[in-house]
């Protein structure tokens, strides 16, 4: 298993970049934030992602971002790609973030995540990121995805649209009047 990899970035795409380690060259998916120019030297913490017809690997700038990666391919449903994906829609802090608050449409946001995937994301790992209490995943259900889809409409990114409606507290009983407020909060 490749654990680390301390090389030159040779080529790079938008999701996969290649590391020249001593001659060879390694092929390593890895998240929007690592944002490598070719010719610079990079130090990576992988994840060896193995099946019968695929090899594999996940790099991540940080070990910490490397260990939430893994905590989400953990849970059943959840694949690399997907995993990835989530690294895509937020940073570390924010994935935990919305762990810690039920916020299951930050991770329907993600291409190929469901909602009951999502859900299962926020109930197998709230306690193992320390997040403690009930998991109530019953506030943000189909009508805070029309609000969010709504204010995407305008021309907001999925975490502008999430922190406006975040930021009601509970104000507005209908989505109509959901929109209105948060697009007055937002200045528009």
């Amino acid at each position: 298993m490749i654990g680390l990899l301390k090389g030159t970035v040779e080529w790079k795409d938008i999701s996969a970049i290649i590391v020249d380690v001593n001659g060879v060259g390694y092929k390593v998916l890895v998240p929007s934030n690592v944002s490598s120019v070719a010719g610079q030297h990079i130090k990576l913490f992988t994840h060896t992602h193995v099946r019968e017809d695929v090899l594999e690997l996940y790099g991540f700038l940080e070990p910490q971002d490397l260990k939430l990666f893994e905590y989400l391919i953990s849970v059943s449903g959840v694949g690399c790609k997907t995993a990835l994906g989530v690294f895509a829609v937020g940073s570390r802090s924010q994935i935990v973030g919305a762990i810690a608050a039920n916020d299951v449409g930050f991770f329907t946001s993600v291409p190929r995540l469901g909602k009951k995937n999502a859900q299962k994301i926020i109930i197998e790992l709230k306690n193992k990121l320390g997040g403690g209490g009930d998991v109530d995943l019953s506030q943000d259900g189909s009508e805070g995805n029309e609000v969010v889809m709504a204010l995407q409409g305008f021309g907001f990114t999925p975490q502008e649209a999430r922190a406006a409606l975040k930021g009601l507290n509970g104000e507005g009983t209908t989505v109509e009047e959901k929109i209105k407020l948060a697009l007055k909060s937002m200045g528009k």
